[in-house]
C-alpha cells in the first residue's frame, strides 16, 4: 500500500521516501528526486507568480510527462528494499496544495492503484494500521 504524508508527521509514517527537491537538513531517509518539482516553477509558485493550476500544468509538462508511472513505481519499491508499502513525503500539510497529491493522482489514474494521505499510524502485532486517512 502506498501513502502520502509530510515531514512534520514523519514520526507517524512507515517507510518514508522524500519526493521533494531538497529535504530538511535533519532528514536522513530515502529520497526519490525524479518526482521533485523543477526549481523554476516551484519558485514562481512560492513567490505567488503562478497558481495551483499553473503549477500543476508545469509539473505535468516538465516532470511527469517525462516519466513512466510503472517504472517510477518499480523504482520506489526497489528503493524501499522491494517492499511495496511506503509513504511519499514532502512539506505541505495534508489539506494544502502539494505536488505529492499530483503524484498520487498520476500513479492512481495510470496504474489503477489507491494512494491515501495519512496522518497517523498505529502498530498492531507487527503490522501497521493506518488511521486518520484523509
Amino acid at each position: 500500500m502506498i501513502y502520502t504524508s509530510y515531514f512534520a508527521n514523519l514520526k507517524n509514517v512507515i517507510n518514508p521516501i522524500a519526493i521533494c527537491g531538497k529535504s530538511p537538513d535533519w532528514y536522513t531517509g530515502k529520497q526519490y528526486k525524479k518526482l521533485a518539482p523543477r526549481w523554476s516553477f516551484f519558485k514562481d509558485y512560492k513567490d505567488g507568480k503562478i497558481s495551483d493550476v499553473g503549477y500543476t500544468i508545469f509539473y505535468n509538462e516538465l516532470v511527469l510527462s517525462k516519466l513512466d508511472p510503472q517504472i517510477v513505481l518499480n523504482e520506489l519499491i526497489a528503493l524501499n528494499d522491494n517492499n511495496d508499502t511506503f509513504t511519499m513525503i514532502c512539506y505541505e500539510k495534508p489539506t494544502d496544495f502539494c505536488h505529492r497529491h499530483i503524484v498520487a493522482d498520476w500513479l492512481s489514474s495510470n496504474l489503477g492503484i489507491t494512494i491515501c494521505e495519512t496522518s497517523k499510524i498505529k502498530e498492531i502485532d507487527d503490522r501497521f494500521l493506518y488511521l486518520d486517512l484523509l
